[in-house]
């Protein structure tokens, strides 16, 4: 796959994207965005791809949307934003809804877009140094990417309003006490912290863990009996699969079970 903004790799069933425009804080143009939707598709299709990592190059995760960009379009500003904002939308729904579990690492600021992009995945893990802040407002605009749907499920809606409405800085430490990331970690611990947590998942039984990830979207929005419903079916099926057949002979065998995502 041949891109321009983005680092994309493949290896023992862990994909890895990373935001690759350091000198442009790893804003995000159109083109980042069309490169993000095609790599979500891939990880979503390629049955290769059991756990997926998104990080970013240099001092910064993303500063969100380029803001230089949408000037220099004028008066084309609001198509090009919404051709933008569809792609991003695309890659979310994508990772969101596959079955592979997907890993932020957040290396330095997420603001804007990258805060939503962070929210978006399974579980977050951050540096010490790094900062959260919704920034859209601060320019004028208003949010995208996904974050007035996964943040007040993350954090509650007081706490979603205030940080979209006032631009709040979060530190790690803070980020972690409003339950926004899972685990704070040194600098130079970052990238392998992530990467062992990824090697865990694509060892793991990735139907089960797609089925999680979907049962947990959708809990929200469904009543009880509903929601239990999908929890039957959910499970009937997972041991109708090869994992969940693996998954109870081991447990009875009193063995390590040797999934291979099936």
């Amino acid at each position: 796959m041949n891109l321009d903004t983005l680092d994309f790799s493949i290896s023992n069933n862990v994909a890895t994207i990373t935001l690759s425009r350091p000198e442009n804080a790893n804003a995000l143009d159109p083109k980042m965005a069309k490169e993000l939707s095609d790599v979500a598709i891939e990880c979503d299709e390629n049955k290769d791809v059991r756990a997926v990592i998104i990080e970013g190059k240099g001092k910064m995760f993303c500063a969100g949307g380029d803001l230089k960009t949408f000037s220099d379009a004028g008066n084309s500003a609001p198509t090009l934003i919404k051709q933008m904002a569809g792609d991003l939308h695309i890659a979310i729904s994508r990772f969101s809804r596959m079955d592979a579990p997907t890993i932020a690492a957040i290396n330095g600021t997420a603001a804007g877009a990258g805060f939503s992009i962070a929210i978006s995945a399974d579980l977050v893990i951050s540096a010490k140094s790094a900062k959260f802040v919704m920034a859209y407002t601060n320019a004028g605009l208003s949010p995208d990417g996904s974050s007035t749907y996964f943040l007040p499920r993350r954090i509650g809606d007081r706490r979603a309003r205030e940080l979209m409405l006032t631009n709040r800085l979060l530190s790690a430490e803070e980020a972690l006490e409003w339950g926004l990331i899972n685990k704070i970690v040194e600098e130079n611990d970052l990238s392998e912290t992530a990467r062992e947590l990824a090697r865990t998942f694509a060892r793991g039984p990735t139907l089960a863990f797609g089925k999680v990830k979907s049962l947990l979207n959708s809990s929200l929005d469904n009543g009880l009996e509903t929601q239990m419903e999908l929890e039957a079916r959910g499970i009937s099926d997972m041991a109708r699969s090869l994992d969940g057949q693996e998954g109870i002979e081991a447990f009875l065998n009193k063995r390590k079970p040797k999934f291979r995502g099936e």
